[in-house]
């Protein structure tokens, strides 16, 4: 039996980074490349939670495509003892968390994360776990929100209210504010007290099925006799496909968050980054004298701003060039400006069309 005081990591390990395309796929999606830094995201994200005094084994949700490359990392990381839960199709965040919420059972704490985020101050995250803890054993929702460095319109926005009585650093949340217009953004960010939603959540297991079962019922009843039912192989658990097949697709934020009872928040700034596309990967990288960041064997004469990703082999040669996303992948070349990197998610989609008639 795992000690109630202790925490059980959840890893979300789903998606297929189309946005970072074509070094992400959807056979080997972004979590599972070293972008940034020498290890794999997901492997970094696991890291983060490795002290076993505090955290216990983690959960993993992945799908079945993933499980070789989840177990990979895990053993790298030397962690033998992690479970993994194999989603029988992909039904967004708020069942995926139901499905390890049901398996790590009654009281259990979980903190839920992403696989593909990127911390580089991970002493503040685990300081503001710490801060929202006992809140949490209380019964509340906690969820982390990043100070904002600019007003992003492509995350959600967490509006923090008043501090809780005896709890500094935690407050109560006034409300989520969806993906903002421009305006709206610099608003929040002028008025401060909004953080970026960063998705990841400390819970009790009971709190959230409890939520969740009060919201939507349909998605609890089917993760848990989805879980109930499911075959168990060492370390993999495989849930009831029948069941789970039963559960509408939902987000955590529009299925629980946004209509819980008893959520907080706490700021934090950890250097935190979804790694939403190349553009993101360039703000992290590090840059030469001209502000270019070069990955690989990449030589660049009277260039500035670019971001260069050459794989082991290629060479990419590049003059009078700024500005510039370019990454060799295979055989596949990706050349675009830096301010358009949100549209390489187009072109994954036209080179899934395969050759045009």
């Amino acid at each position: 039996m795992i000690e109630k005081q202790m925490i059980i990591p959840v890893v979300l390990s789903g998606g297929s980074g189309t946005r970072l395309w074509p070094t992400s796929s959807a056979v080997s999606p972004k979590q599972f490349h070293a972008l940034a830094g020498n290890e794999s995201m997901f492997r970094q994200t696991v890291d983060r939670v490795a002290d076993r005094s505090r955290f216990a084994a983690p959960v993993v949700v992945c799908g079945s495509s993933h499980v070789e490359l989840v177990t990979a990392d895990l053993s790298a990381a030397g962690i033998l003892d992690a479970r993994i839960i194999v989603e029988p199709a992909a039904r967004n965040t708020a069942p995926a968390i139901a499905l390890a919420a049901a398996l790590c059972g009654s009281e259990t704490v979980m903190l839920v994360m992403p696989a593909d985020h990127v911390m580089t101050n991970v002493e503040a995250f685990l300081s503001a776990i710490e801060l929202a803890l006992p809140a949490v054993l209380e019964g509340a929702l906690a969820t982390f929100g990043i100070d904002p460095s600019h007003p992003e319109t492509g995350y959600g926005y967490i509006a923090a209210g008043e501090a809780l009585n005896g709890r500094t650093g935690v407050h109560a949340v006034n409300r989520f504010v969806e993906k903002p217009k421009r305006a709206a953004a610099e608003a929040m960010l002028q008025e401060g007290g909004h953080y970026w939603n960063a998705g990841i959540f400390l819970m009790r297991a009971d709190r959230y099925l409890g939520e969740l079962a009060r919201q939507q019922p349909e998605i609890n009843a089917a993760c848990v006799a989805s879980i109930a039912h499911a075959v168990v192989d060492g370390l993999v658990v495989h849930p009831n496909e029948a069941a789970f097949l039963g559960s509408p697709s939902n987000s955590i934020d529009y299925a629980v968050m946004e209509g819980a009872r008893d959520v907080v928040v706490v700021p934090v700034d950890p250097g935190w980054s979804d790694v939403g596309g190349w553009a993101a990967l360039y703000e992290l990288g590090a840059k030469d004298r001209n502000d270019n960041v070069l990955i690989g064997d990449v030589i660049a004469v009277d260039a500035q701003r670019n971001y260069v990703r050459a794989p082991a082999g290629k060479r990419i040669s590049m003059v009078g060039i700024s500005d510039l996303i370019v990454v060799v992948e295979g055989d596949d070349i990706l050349l675009l400006p830096r301010d358009r990197a949100q549209e390489v998610k187009l072109l994954a989609q036209e080179r899934a069309k395969g050759p045009a008639g």
